[in-house]
């Protein structure tokens, strides 16, 4: 079994990075193999809304000019997905909003081809709009026809500077229990 997880944020190896990576270490501690990409410095872009991914059926998006489509690839071959995202301006990160939009488009115009993946929504904050990026994650899962596992709070770590998440003893307590859910989850999914 496979996660893969996305790091929307600018900063490559900021507070979004470290809650993915603790999330990772509980995943790992399970025997489950984790991938992280690194959304900063992609070249990627909002839907067109062409519809051609509709016409196409390749589970692929139709614009082919940027580095979607490799991210698309990774969500369709793993069982697993963690999208994180820093809070900007109470919402996600410009990269994480162009691979919902895309992914979501994408997987609907190929019959559902997220459905019943894991997915995670990992959230860095400096002090408030976490819970909205929290949300806009999971509605992605929920159009997906993903299954959400809980934790022991909604999966934000509270920090500004690099490395501030260190700090939130509650939120790496929370990014712990998600890795052992998602684990868990994903053992029962495939046993």
């Amino acid at each position: 079994m496979k996660v893969v997880a996305f790091n929307g944020s600018a900063r490559k190896d900021g507070n979004t990075a470290i809650l993915i990576r603790r999330v990772f270490a509980a995943l790992e501690k399970e025997g489950i193999e984790t991938e992280l990409v690194q959304m900063a410095g992609m070249k990627v872009r909002g839907c067109i809304a062409c519809f051609k991914c509709f016409e196409n059926k390749d589970q692929r998006c139709a614009v082919k000019n940027d580095d979607i489509n490799s991210c698309i690839e990774k969500m369709v071959a793993a069982d697993g997905i963690i999208l994180g995202s820093p809070t900007y301006f109470a919402n996600v990160s410009t990269e994480i909003k162009a691979l919902i939009d895309r992914a979501g488009m994408t997987s609907i115009a190929n019959g559902g081809m997220l459905r019943r993946k894991v997915g995670a929504a990992v959230v860095a904050v400096r002090r408030a709009g976490a819970t909205n990026v929290y949300d806009a994650i999971n509605r992605f899962y929920g159009i997906s026809g993903m299954i959400v596992p809980g934790s022991i709070y909604w999966n934000l770590g509270i920090g500004l500077g690099p490395g501030q998440v260190e700090n939130d003893e509650e939120g790496l307590r929370t990014m712990d229990e998600l890795g052992q859910n998602m684990a868990w989850l994903m053992k029962k999914l495939h046993a």
